[in-house]
């Protein structure tokens, strides 16, 4: 009888083994698909985000452009110009985001730094 129980347990560990086994490579498969569907998400948002910044900025430069040609009277001109301007901050806005173009940072700018001398002074 204890013969018995020893071979059932036996038996009974290696199919819980191999179900263990199989369960585990589901798993692994599955935390992959959520990888690759989390990494799916955030460059459609990345996408969303651009074209919102781009959009955006062609908007703003020819509702301005539109009330500055209404209020000074030089249609179409007015128009043209902001929103030529307007297309090109989009593509700068753009180009910032997706990382082509470094931002520009404060520390950079010196205001009254002259550039032939290079000690800052006039």
């Amino acid at each position: 009888m204890a013969k018995d129980r020893e071979e059932s347990l036996e038996e009974r560990r290696k199919r819980l083994g191999a179900e263990l086994a199989e369960v585990r490579t589901e798993a692994t498969e599955d935390g992959e698909r959520e990888v690759r569907a989390e990494q799916s998400r955030k460059g459609y948002a990345q996408a969303m985000k651009l074209s919102s910044e781009f959009i955006s900025a062609i908007v703003v430069g020819a509702i301005l452009g539109y009330l500055f040609d209404r209020f000074v009277g030089t249609a179409p001109w007015g128009m043209i110009v902001l929103l030529l301007l307007g297309f090109c901050a989009g593509v700068l806005n753009v180009l910032r985001s997706a990382g082509a173009v470094a931002s520009p940072h404060p520390a950079d700018r010196d205001v009254g730094k002259d550039s032939s001398n290079g000690n800052g002074k006039a």
